[in-house]
């Protein structure tokens, strides 16, 4: 297999300029990024007051079509309040993939909720709405509109699918089986900002969204987040409770809830604002690399991840699937001592300390996904 490693390590260095070393996912600033940053700078706005905070969040409505968009200094934070704005309690539990990264169990955890996991579909890489509604129907029982978990009796306060590497999740059907049993979802869509899914955005599905931009995301403000809602109530909430929930005053201070200090700062939010002016830009031409990718591994034999039917993804990171762990490893080894920064899927949630013990089903693909699956560089290849 080496001779077709260096085969792979020879065809991503000339895709991306035969640089020595080529990174996962690395930004792009060719735009108006320095002019924007260095606006903030001079109006002495830089923290979480600022016209280029108001600018993102409005071009994010526009963009996503979602009525209420409100920036938070990161991804988790913007999770960790949709939860608390969709109810979610201490030692309650919230059904989410264990196929995601970690930020999604921690912001479960910082309520003092506790994960269940359910399997994935290898077709999305995102929550399984046919495991969901197995799980639902054998596992749960409704009482006052609610439903409870029947080996511990702990209410079900939420589901949070994510859709994994910018890939959408089957989300309107996850959404009809939610609905159904009257369970809140939230999306954790912190890697999909500009994937489709039937024609609509991620992160306008459910109940509440959640978008990061951190600096390896597609676009990025350096950290950076967003909860969406079409609720006029929770989206005029969430504003108030990451603003550590401050009464509006000329002067005194109030605060009439347990706020949190989860603002975007202007100065993140110029960058980002900079950055949305591209975002169609870069994921046409992260396509167009996914497209070449798709193509090339074909031909060499090896499985590359694509956009589940329906949808238009990001491509946020491209991804193949080797025959099995050992082949992985040795993959991973070889393309990363020549140059090409390659990792694997996170290690599965129900797998880590923290969260061995919690519930869970079969999950049996996120298993399988996890012991082949490789990230490959997935970088704008625009100049910087």
């Amino acid at each position: 297999m080496e001779a077709i490693y260096k085969e792979i390590v020879d065809y991503i260095k000339n895709l991306y300029g035969n640089k020595d070393f080529i990174p996962l996912h690395a930004p792009v600033f060719q735009g108006n990024e320095k002019k924007y940053v260095v606006e903030t700078i001079d109006s002495t706005f830089v923290s979480s007051v600022g016209a280029f905070v108001d600018r993102f969040e409005e071009m994010i409505r526009d963009y996503t079509g979602a009525k209420f968009a409100i920036g938070t200094m990161n991804g988790t934070a913007a999770l960790h309040m949709a939860l608390l704005l969709a109810g979610v309690k201490q030692n309650e539990l919230v059904i989410t993939q264990p196929f995601s990264f970690i930020a999604t169990c921690n912001a479960i955890s910082y309520i003092g909720a506790q994960p269940v996991f359910v399997d994935i579909d290898a077709k999305t890489l995102g929550l399984s709405a046919e495991k969901l509604e197995a799980f639902l129907v054998t596992e749960i029982e409704t009482k006052n509109g609610s439903c409870f978990y029947k080996k511990t009796g702990q209410r079900i306060a939420a589901c949070v699918p994510m859709h994994t590497f910018g890939h959408p999740a089957d989300i309107e059907k996850l959404v009809e089986i939610c609905n159904r049993y009257n369970v809140p979802l939230v999306e954790d869509a912190a890697e999909s900002i500009g994937s489709t899914y039937k024609g609509r955005q991620t992160g306008t599905f459910g109940l509440l969204g959640t978008f990061s931009f951190n600096g390896n995301k597609t676009i990025t403000s350096g950290g950076g987040g967003v909860i969406t809602t079409n609720d006029p109530s929770l989206g005029k909430m969430a504003k108030h409770l990451t603003t550590q929930a401050k009464v509006p005053h000329r002067w005194d201070f109030v605060h009439d809830h347990i706020g949190y200090n989860y603002r975007l700062p202007n100065l993140n939010a110029a960058l980002a604002c900079a950055q949305m002016e591209q975002l169609d830009a870069f994921i046409q031409n992260k396509r167009e690399t996914a497209a070449v990718y798709a193509t090339f591994f074909r031909e060499k034999g090896i499985t590359f991840v694509q956009e589940p039917e329906g949808s238009l993804s990001n491509y946020w990171l491209n991804a193949v699937l080797l025959k099995n762990q050992a082949e992985r490893d040795a993959f991973l080894t070889f393309t990363n001592d020549n140059g090409v920064m390659t990792r694997p899927a996170w290690r599965t949630m129900h797998k880590l300390p923290m969260f061995q013990n919690c519930h869970r089903g079969d999950l049996s693909v996120a298993e399988n996904i996890e012991a082949r699956l490789v990230n490959i560089p997935s970088s704008v290849r625009f100049e910087s």
